[in-house]
Order: C-alpha cells, then sequence, then structure tokens
C-alpha cells in the first residue's frame, strides 16, 4: 500500500493533463517530491479493467522515455526476444511478476496480462520503466533508466532507503540526505504469525515477506539509494528460525539485518515521532505494534522506555477465537493489558506526561475511521487529536463487526482489520491509566526514527 496525500491527487491530474480514471496510490517520487510513478488499481472508475498497474506520471520523465520509443527502440527490443533466449525469458518473467502483483490487489486481474497489460514482448517503454522504478525485475525498464536518467540533472547523492520489518507489517522509506521522500510504503504480510506460540517464523509468512523485501529493495536501487538497512523488531527477536530471513536480507540489501532491541525499539520510535514537533513535554510516545508495543517518556530525547508484550497479534493470537470477539476474550485481553501496565508503571513514569503521541497503524487507522475517510490520507491524519471518548466509541464499534466487515471499511489496509480491536483495546488501556483524555495520532513513527538515524550516520 502506497501512499496518497491530499495534493498528489491534483499534482497527477495536473502531470496526466486530466482527472484520473481509478484510484491509485505513490510508490515513487522524483526530486523534489512531485510523484513519479503511480500504482493503480487494477478496475478503473467505470470496473472496466485497467491492465497498466505502474504508470508513469512525471512529464520530464514520460517525454525523455517518448523519446527512446520515437527512436525506434521498441522494434529493436522486439527482435532481440525473438533472437535472445537469456533476454525472452527474462522479460517472461517480468511479465510473470506484474502479475502477480496486480492479482494481490485484485485475484482475477492475474488473467489480464503482464506489463502494460501485455503477455509477451515489449508494448510500452514507459510501462516497463515505471516497472523497474516501482522494483519489478524488469530488464527493459533497468534498460530505459540507464538510457533516459537522470530525468532532472544530476542525481543528488547520500540518498538511504530504511526497512522497517515489523510483526505485521514490512515498511519501506526511501529519502533523500536532506529527508526528502522518494517512496513511502507499506505491505501487511504478517511475518509473526504463530510465532508467540511456535517460536519459530511461518514457512508461508516467510516467504510473502521475503517476496516484498526483494521488490523494496529493488526499488531502493532503482531510485538511486546508496545505502539500505533492513531492522526487524519482536516476531523476529523472538524467532529461532531467522537465518533465512537474515541471509536474504544481505543477499537483497548489501548489509546485516539489524534485530532490534525493545529499547532501541522504542527509542527509534521516539526519535520518528517527535521530529518536528511541538507539543507540552514531557511526552510519552505509545507505539503499539504487532507484537510488542514500546512506552517511552521523554522531551526532545528518550528519558525513560520499555517494551511490552503487549502486540496487537500476540493478543489476538492469544484470547480471539471467535468472530466477532466474545465479551469474554474482549476482558481476557484487558485484564492480559492491565496487568502488563501494572508492570509499565514500575519502569517508566507516564503519569507525569503532559502529551500522549500514539503511532504506528493502530491509531493512525483508527483515526481514519472516526474521521469517515473515503480513502487513507496521511495529510488529513497526521497530528490531529483523537479523544478517549471516540477512541472508546470507534473500539465498541469495530467489536460487534465481523472481519469481513472491518475489511470492507475503504481505509482499512489488508491484514490489519483482524487485529485492531486488540490494538485499539492497548490504546485506550493506556489512555484510562494515565488519564489521557486525547492522544495526539503521529504518522511518523519508527521507520522515520530508523532513516533519520541512516542519513545521520556516516557512510562506511
Amino acid at each position: 500500500m502506497g501512499e496518497l496525500r491530499a495534493t498528489d491527487l491534483e499534482t497527477v491530474g495536473r502531470q496526466l493533463g486530466r482527472e484520473p480514471t481509478t484510484a491509485f496510490s505513490v510508490v515513487a517520487r522524483c526530486v523534489g517530491g512531485h510523484p513519479l510513478v503511480i500504482r493503480n488499481h487494477p478496475r478503473d472508475a467505470n470496473g472496466d479493467p485497467f491492465p497498466t498497474l505502474f504508470w508513469l506520471t512525471c512529464p520530464e520523465a514520460v517525454a525523455a522515455v517518448s523519446r527512446l520509443e520515437s527512436a525506434g527502440t521498441i522494434g529493436d527490443l522486439n527482435a532481440r526476444v525473438e533472437t535472445d533466449a537469456g533476454f525472452a525469458a527474462a522479460v517472461e518473467t517480468a511479465h510473470r511478476e506484474y502479475a502477480r502483483a496486480r492479482a494481490r490487489l485484485m485475484p482475477e486481474a492475474e488473467e489480464w496480462g503482464g506489463v502494460g497489460g501485455t503477455r509477451k514482448g515489449v508494448k510500452c517503454l514507459h510501462a516497463h520503466y515505471a516497472n523497474h522504478l516501482a522494483g519489478g525485475s524488469d530488464p527493459v525498464g533497468e534498460m530505459v533508466a540507464a538510457q533516459v536518467e537522470p530525468v532532472h540533472g544530476s542525481e543528488p547523492s547520500g540518498r538511504g532507503a530504511a526497512v522497517d520489518l515489523g510483526t505485521n507489517a514490512i515498511r519501506l522509506l526511501v529519502v533523500e540526505a536532506d529527508g526528502t521522500e522518494l517512496a513511502r510504503d507499506m505491505v501487511i504480510t504478517r511475518i509473526g504469525r504463530g510465532v508467540d506460540r511456535t517460536g519459530r517464523i511461518d514457512t508461508e509468512a516467510l516467504a510473502g515477506t521475503l517476496a516484498v523485501l526483494q521488490r523494496y529493495c529493488r526499488r531502493a536501487r532503482a531510485l538511486h539509494a546508496e545505502r539500505i538497512r533492513v531492522s526487524a523488531t519482536s516476531a523476529v527477536r523472538d524467532a529461532s528460525n531467522r537465518e533465512e530471513l537474515a541471509a536474504a536480507v544481505l543477499a537483497n540489501s548489501g548489509a546485516e539485518l539489524r534485530i532490534l532491541s525493545g529499547e532501541e525499539e522504542g527509542c527509534l520510535s521516539f526519535k520518528g515521532a517527535v521530529a518536528g514537533l511541538r507539543a507540552l513535554t514531557p511526552l510519552l510516545v505509545l507505539d503499539i505494534g504487532g507484537g510488542s508495543t514500546e512506552l517511552v517518556v521523554g522531551s526532545s530525547e528518550p528519558e525513560s522506555s520499555v517494551s511490552t508484550r503487549l502486540g496487537s497479534v500476540r493478543l489476538t493470537e492469544r484470547f480471539v477465537h471467535s468472530d466477532p470477539p466474545s465479551e469474554s476474550e474482549l476482558t481476557q485481553m484487558r485484564v492480559a493489558i492491565a496487568e502488563v501496565l501494572d508492570e509499565v508503571e514500575r519502569t517508566v513514569v507516564a503519569s507525569g506526561a503532559k502529551t500522549l503521541v500514539a503511532v504506528a497503524g493502530t491509531p493512525t487507522t483508527l483515526q481514519a475511521v472516526s474521521l469517515e475517510l473515503e480513502r487513507y490520507d496521511p495529510d488529513r491524519i497526521h497530528r490531529t487529536q483523537l479523544t478517549v471518548e471516540e477512541a472508546e466509541r470507534m473500539l465498541a464499534r469495530l467489536a460487534t463487526m465481523t472481519n469481513p466487515e472491518r475489511a470492507a471499511i475503504p481505509v482499512m489496509a489488508p491484514g490489519r482489520g483482524d487485529v485492531i480491536v486488540a490494538g485499539t483495546l492497548v490504546l485506550v488501556s493506556v489512555m484510562r491509566r494515565w488519564g489521557f483524555d486525547r492522544a495526539l495520532v503521529s504518522e511518523r513513527d519508527i521507520l522515520d526514527g530508523l532513516a533519520a538515524e541512516l542519513l545521520e550516520t556516516p557512510v562506511d
């Protein structure tokens, strides 16, 4: 799930010279942060198939590729497909991967062809280049990049990419040296599925996570990130069989997997959440994850922190066996949360905090649902206030819905609906425990802390 800011709708409309005909998100940005590649929904506003998943929108990039097409490059490449078996196989692989990527949004769309909707050969250089920039393994797109880049003059140096491998989701952030975002993306792969019970990473969950990791690392390199750092949190920290994951991270990113301790996780969440924040201090930063929840107190820097085993995935797997959850299951989760928060009080002096800053997918999604947004808009959510009464109202509403009903909410990311009740219980419990009548909901969290830390670290 890429992001779509309020300004992106207007910008893409200007870039295309018309209103977009399908829902989309931004997966890559140019110098200055304007959209470069968007990810389209497989059906347009009329319900008709829209086979081009990744669409090149930057006018300068479009013009550069058009000049390449006008020189007869497509014909040359199709001739090569007929004579070069290795190249033909690589193009065919790109088509299959593209179709699978589209199918993640709509399973039946896998049958609609590959890059740009074709099933073989080369149809459109723009579509192949967009696929390359989005992280596809695409020899045609890579060739186009070599001939048209840099599109906007010389590419700035110092770009970096951070990947946050969480219990529920894997996320990517690619940034310029000055912090300008070039890509922000998230896919829920739930690598922590069953880890609380078995102590091991599930084979299927690992495979899905590695597929996204490979695409993320290719996208970061296509956007000229000089360094890629992958950090893992609670589920991987608890798993005994992380060797395959660690090997894949090294092979794809070029750097060792960093497994964060609970304390490091909390401090990085604090770093990401408070950057540029003006609020009454001390702050209590609450990071509700899938496998753990971190609470950090501080002003400009962390002063005390604790990592707890209160993740939304962990709680759901332990206590929820009904759909929707029963009153007994909700009570069991409340009791378990209260017991952990009793322990937290011995470590973190949260009662003295003036502002509660709530980060990660639970509070941001909860706020999006509360605002009744038709699409997830980070600009409408970031640093807005969520009252405890509204959080409790949303908890009561979500707890009576089935998983399919929650999944149908427009702003609910695929794979979050079944665990958001547990995450909301954590949020409400923390607010009630320490008397916060409202929470400041932040889109900035551990991923931003990881990226900032990377940019601050000298190149080896």
